[in-house]
């Protein structure tokens, strides 16, 4: 009798003790793993994961997001080799967008950060945002531990840019940094007020050259429009700072301002609630997202959907009954085979 073949991508007994080490090869096939969206990768995927827990929890974890077009790539390069410079290591989890037409993105931020791909201090990976609201990839919380457990401990996550549902980074960082770019009133209005709700940092880029002033003008006219707005925290007022990424002018100044705010929340205690409420939203969302794609996979729903959602479509069902009679296909046949 032939044993049944091993998967291909099945959890190497060595994986986790390799990433620990620093292998960077490991590090990216544990990515990998974790992104993976085959049902007989979560098993391994989530042995790994409570493997290199103990070594997790460590890092700086930032979120860094903005309209497209403001710089947020130079801005995190620029950065990323500030941190190297003063002795961190820093990864970069940087969500491209999808094609909602042909499910494709570009991955492109090894190439736009080309001098900090390069640095060994430095990891980037670059992943796909796929239908996953809030512009961060489903898995992003896994990757940024399996980072955290590879000894980096400066974790930024770049974000698609802002939108209706951006607020999603929020749930993942200890800080939420918001790039701004030299406008005037116009630009004002045109960002989210729920997503500079949630910023406990903005910072106003390309403030050089032509551009100084307008950067000046920007940053008086945010920090006034905050005034006007509840802070995330009790314990920290949002500043407005102004940078260069293209000169490197105030990028010091930001990492000392993450370096206030961590010390503040600290002392406050909220670094440490936020991530125990953040491992719980966390639990939820998997128990929501498992919990749906059984429900959508099950034989008795699928047999049904398609004729319910036309009744539904066409008026001819209401769509609380069809929902009614989906759930009991599911929770009536639900654990039989």
């Amino acid at each position: 009798m032939t044993s049944p073949a091993k998967s291909p991508n099945s959890l190497p007994a060595d994986l986790a003790p390799q990433v620990v080490g620093g292998d960077r090869r490991a590090l990216a096939k544990a990515i990998t793993l974790v992104e993976s969206v085959k049902p007989d990768h979560r098993a391994d995927a989530s042995a790994l994961l409570n493997a290199l827990l103990p070594r997790t929890g460590k890092s700086v974890r930032l979120g860094i997001t903005g309209v497209p077009g403001v710089g947020k790539s130079t801005f995190i390069e620029a950065f990323g080799n500030h941190l190297i410079g003063e002795g961190h290591r820093v990864a970069v989890l940087a969500v491209d967008p999808s094609s909602k037409r042909g499910g494709g993105s570009i991955l492109g931020d090894k190439t736009r950060m080309e001098t900090l791909a390069r640095n060994e201090a430095a990891f980037i990976r670059p992943s796909p945002a796929g239908a996953t609201p809030g512009g961060v990839a489903r898995r992003t919380r896994e990757a940024m531990l399996v980072c955290e457990a590879a000894g980096f401990d400066v974790v930024i996550v770049e974000t698609v840019g802002v939108g209706q549902a951006e607020t999603a980074v929020a749930d993942l960082v200890d800080m939420f940094i918001l790039l701004l770019a030299p406008a005037g009133g116009d630009e004002l209005q045109g960002i989210k007020r729920g997503v500079m709700e949630l910023a406990d940092l903005l910072v106003v880029n390309k403030a050089d050259g032509d551009l100084k002033a307008a950067a000046q003008r920007t940053a008086a006219e945010y920090q006034n429009a905050l005034g006007l707005m509840r802070p995330p925290s009790s314990a920290w007022f949002p500043p407005v700072l102004q940078a260069s990424a293209l000169e490197g002018g105030g990028v010091a100044k930001v990492w000392q301002t993450v370096a206030d705010y961590r010390r503040v929340m600290d002392e406050a205690g909220a670094i440490e609630a936020r991530r125990a409420e953040q491992a719980r939203a966390w639990m939820w969302s998997e128990i929501t997202e498992t919990v749906m794609s059984a429900f959508r996979g099950h034989a008795g729903v699928r047999r049904q959907l398609t004729r319910l959602e036309n009744q539904v479509a066409s008026g001819k069902l209401a769509p609380t009954a069809a929902a009614e009679k989906l759930l009991k296909a599911f929770l009536g046949q639900a654990g039989k085979p």
